[in-house]
């Protein structure tokens, strides 16, 4: 992870970007509630918001996690954990 990155949504406000998922889309989460949480996925010329359940995202996280892992990405591995454990 490189650096914070956030995306302003017209109805849900600031989004904080949790990670950059495998399959070229990106996970998102409210900045304030931290109760929802939105797949990017970026297509030719536009943006797919996709609204996920809280147990999506964590399940989508932990398969990024083991993702890390497997390709030896300690130091993204770790922050990944640790914003996970805020989840």
């Amino acid at each position: 992870m490189t650096g914070e990155s956030y995306l302003n949504h017209p109805n849900f406000g600031l989004l904080y970007r949790i990670c950059r998922l495998g399959d070229g889309s990106e996970l998102f989460m409210t900045l304030y509630a931290h109760r929802l949480f939105f797949q990017m996925h970026y297509r030719a010329e536009s943006l797919e918001v996709e609204p996920i359940s809280r147990n999506q995202a964590r399940m989508l996280v932990e398969n990024h996690l083991r993702e890390l892992r497997r390709l030896g990405k300690t130091e993204e591995y770790q922050k990944l954990q640790q914003v996970e454990k805020q989840m």
